[in-house]
């Protein structure tokens, strides 16, 4: 059976669409998906501006002028795949601990039937609980994550599990392959060089968004992919990676970030590797002006999407 793809933009405008990610059907509205969308409604980890609890609704409204066929990968991601969207994830927003128990648990569902899950966050909290149910799945993964910052903190005012903290946790829970995880994009002052320390002795490599800059896209994407080699691969792309240029709508903005272009050029490698799942998280509407960062969080999608098609 052929896979349930988008409304037809041309039969019903855009703007009238259904509230779901690039128009997809609903998970209820297919036999079975090969990918589902999902959305984590919850911002409670956050250290500085709160919102990114709105970021699943304002992404997928953002979304709705996806088109089927990608050019730049030469695949019609919706034809080789179904993709539905799968809803929000209701999850505690007063206790953490509750909430990444709901997370982690509608995060297995979902995979149980096979499903590779591309999740719409809230805050990068949520990718502890996404890898614990990856990695037992796949095992350790290669995380590739794009960032302004390391989120490899230990602590912030005691709490273990913040959105400074997902992956630390995840090395120390063994999680991640610490001899092919990395980040990609970051940039800014730290508290420390110690800080740098810590992360090297988790796991990570670092490709900065200065290195980018100088060296240029491609040698990015040739240390990425020399880094990750063929072991399963889990994408997180907190959205300030991005220039507060090119996504103002955001918890914790750095300056000197990449470009919407460069970082939808980088996606586009992972069609070379085994992208086993993928999170988009931080998009703060509130902060945003006229869909600048939900637009660009969609076409990350859209671009994670394509390249889980074309592999």
């Amino acid at each position: 059976m052929s896979p349930v793809g988008p409304v037809d933009a041309t039969l019903v405008p855009r703007y009238a669409g259904p509230a779901t990610f690039a128009r997809l059907p609903r998970l209820d509205e297919v036999t079975a998906a090969d990918v589902a969308v999902v959305g984590v409604p919850f911002d409670t980890g956050v250290s500085y501006r709160p919102g990114a609890r709105l970021g699943p609704a304002h992404v997928r409204a953002s979304s709705k002028l996806l088109r089927p066929y990608n050019p730049e990968l030469d695949v019609s991601p919706f034809q080789r795949l179904q993709v539905a969207d799968a809803g929000d994830i209701p999850c505690n927003p007063f206790d953490i601990g509750a909430a990444i128990t709901e997370i982690e648990r509608a995060s297995d569902d979902l995979t149980g039937t096979g499903a590779r899950l591309l999740t719409l966050g809230g805050d990068h909290t949520i990718a502890l609980p996404l890898l614990r149910s990856v990695a037992r799945r796949h095992g350790p993964v290669a995380v590739v994550h794009f960032d302004a910052h390391l989120d490899t903190w230990d602590t912030y005012f005691g709490a273990a599990v913040t959105h400074g903290t997902p992956f630390r946790r995840a090395s120390e829970e063994g999680l991640i392959d610490r001899e092919a995880s990395l980040h990609i994009g970051t940039r800014g002052p730290l508290y420390s060089d110690q800080d740098l320390d810590d992360d090297r002795r988790l796991g990570f490599a670092t490709i900065t968004a200065p290195q980018v800059e100088i060296d240029g896209v491609a040698a990015a994407v040739d240390r990425m992919l020399a880094r990750v080699g063929d072991r399963p691969v889990y994408v997180s792309v907190d959205i300030d990676v991005l220039d507060p240029a090119h996504a103002p709508g955001t918890g914790t903005p750095e300056a000197g970030g990449l470009t919407s272009r460069e970082l939808l050029h980088l996606l586009r490698a992972f069609r070379a590797v085994n992208l086993v799942g993928a999170d988009i998280v931080e998009v703060a509407p509130a902060y945003d002006h006229a869909e600048i960062t939900g637009i660009a969080a969609a076409h990350v999608g859209y671009e994670l999407l394509s390249a889980m098609a074309a592999a």
